[in-house]
């Protein structure tokens, strides 16, 4: 499809009609939804307005916007880069491919930190590896009296997690920090949070090819990888993270399918944790997992 397919008399209905084709022919599942919603935007026009609007005339310059954004659709760049944003808890954050695209299974990571802070009257929570700043954020926004540290080692990352801050309104509650995981706090920081929440990468190295070319070509490696069986992250966290959290604070980690009886026996075995839990998502999968430091003092 080109520009040139647009001829003066070409409909939003026929324009639909072709991305439609373009779409399934480069195995996409949601043609219709996903066409309207790069159409919406390139026409800036409502997704209702399309339909009900099929006979309104495009002009040359309408539709090779529109063709613009369906042909980046067709080489399987995921939909969220191109429209820049996601929804996540009810937030509209920006995303870029700087960072990873936020998904529905990691609002539970959210849910867990906010009840871990549930007692606590001014809660230190500290998002490891932020990205587009949507824990941060939403935690921020979910939790007033709380302070956020935002870590990443990307700049990008950052970059995005701080408009993401100030889109919503919560730039000074979140302390933004350039470090690998939680390197950046010593020994002066010890026992200096009640919550830290990470979302690591743990996708297996070998695996990462085959996985969707949204994901594969698309969403940044450092964010994926995790090493030869999906635990090196997991196992830096556990090392990393219990002198940095109060007695009785919690880690709690996003984990891929399958890790976590894995996961749960290295924070067993790492002698740090009283209590390890793990809590499953929508899709019955133990996705996120929550474990509390015991006190030190206590033998």
């Amino acid at each position: 499809m080109s520009a040139g397919a647009a001829a003066e008399t070409m409909t939003i209905g026929d324009l639909r009609r072709q991305a439609w084709d373009l779409l399934r022919d480069a195995g996409i599942v949601n043609v219709v939804r996903e066409t309207d919603w790069l159409l919406a935007s390139a026409l800036g026009v409502s997704s209702h307005a399309l339909i009900l609007e099929g006979e309104r005339p495009v002009s040359a310059l309408q539709a090779e916007q529109a063709w613009s954004l369906l042909r980046r659709r067709a080489a399987r760049e995921p939909l969220q880069y191109i429209l820049g944003t996601q929804e996540f808890r009810g937030l509209d954050i920006a995303v870029t491919p700087d960072v990873l695209i936020p998904r529905p299974e990691t609002e539970l990571l959210v849910e867990e930190a906010l009840r871990a802070v549930a007692d606590c009257a001014e809660p230190a929570i500290a998002d490891v590896g932020t990205g587009s700043g949507c824990i941060a954020v939403a935690i921020a926004c979910e939790r007033p009296g709380a302070t956020v540290y935002a870590l990443d080692l990307s700049d990008g990352a950052l970059a995005v997690a701080r408009s993401n801050a100030t889109r919503h309104g919560m730039r000074d509650r979140i302390r933004f920090i350039r470090t690998d995981l939680l390197e950046a706090f010593g020994g002066e920081s010890a026992e200096a949070f009640d919550a830290i929440a990470a979302n690591p990468p743990y996708i297996v190295e070998q695996e990462l090819e085959a996985l969707q070319p949204e994901v594969a070509r698309y969403e940044p490696r450092v964010a994926l990888a995790a090493g030869p069986d999906g635990l090196a992250f997991y196992r830096r966290l556990l090392r990393e993270a219990p002198p940095l959290l109060k007695p009785g604070g919690r880690l709690i980690m996003e984990l891929g399918f399958g890790q976590s009886e894995a996961v749960v026996h290295l924070a067993w075995q790492s002698g740090a944790f009283d209590s390890v839990e793990c809590r499953k998502d929508a899709a019955g999968i133990e996705r996120v997992l929550v474990a509390r430091r015991r006190d030190p003092r206590v033998s």
